[in-house]
C-alpha cells in the first residue's frame, strides 16, 4: 500500500506515539493512500513523504462512513481507543479538515445530527499506523517538496465553497427540526 504524509520535513523513521492520542483513529501516525489529497492541501512549503505499507500479518480495522465509525472517532477523540489494531484505515473526519467551528464534536448536537454533518462532503482515507509492529513494516521511499501549489489551492477553496454550501444546508435542516 503506497501512502503519504505532508509535514515540514523528510521523516524516514516516524514515531507513533508522536501524535495526538484524541486523534479520529487514536494516537498513531497517520497517512493517505490519496496523493491528489495530500498534494492539495500541503502548504507551498510543505515536503511531502511518502511510504509503503505491507498489511501482510497485521491485524488492520477499515471502517467506512456509518455509525460505527462515527462511534469510534468520538470515542478517540476522548482519548477512549479500544479497538485493538494495528493499523486502521478509514475515512477523515471531514471536521479535522474543514472548519466547521466546532459544531460537530460540540456536544450540542444529537448524535444523529453530528454524523449527518461528517457525512457531507468529499471522502477522503487515512491510514493510522498504531503499533511498533506496524511501523516496522512501513518503508519510507523518500520526500520531496511540494510543486504547483496555486492551481491545486485553487481546486481546494471550490471544494471548500461546496462543503460550506452543504454544511449550511444540513445545519438548516437540523435546526428547523
Amino acid at each position: 500500500m503506497k501512502l503519504y504524509h505532508t509535514g515540514t520535513v523528510a521523516i524516514p523513521a516516524p514515531d507513533i506515539r508522536r501524535g495526538r492520542i484524541n486523534a479520529d483513529f487514536g494516537q498513531g501516525f497517520y497517512l493517505t493512500p490519496d496523493a491528489d489529497f495530500t498534494y492539495r492541501w500541503a502548504r507551498g512549503d510543505a515536503v511531502v513523504n511518502e511510504y509503503e505499507l505491507e498489511l501482510s500479518g497485521l491485524a488492520v480495522h477499515r471502517f467506512e462512513r456509518s455509525q460505527a465509525w462515527f462511534d469510534y472517532i468520538f470515542h478517540n477523540r476522548r482519548a477512549r481507543d479500544t479497538l485493538a489494531a494495528d493499523v486502521v484505515i478509514g475515512p477523515i473526519a471531514n471536521d479535522t479538515i474543514f472548519d466547521t467551528y466546532g459544531i460537530i464534536s460540540s456536544g450540542y448536537l444529537k448524535p444523529g445530527d453530528a454524523l449527518a454533518l461528517l457525512m457531507i462532503g468529499p471522502e477522503y482515507t487515512q491510514v493510522a499506523v498504531k503499533t511498533e509492529r506496524a511501523a516496522a513494516q512501513l518503508k519510507w521511499l523518500g520526500a520531496g517538496a511540494v510543486d504547483g501549489a496555486q492551481a491545486r489551492r485553487e481546486a481546494l477553496r471550490a471544494e471548500m465553497a461546496e462543503y460550506d454550501r452543504q454544511f449550511a444546508a444540513v445545519v438548516r435542516r437540523i435546526t428547523e427540526q
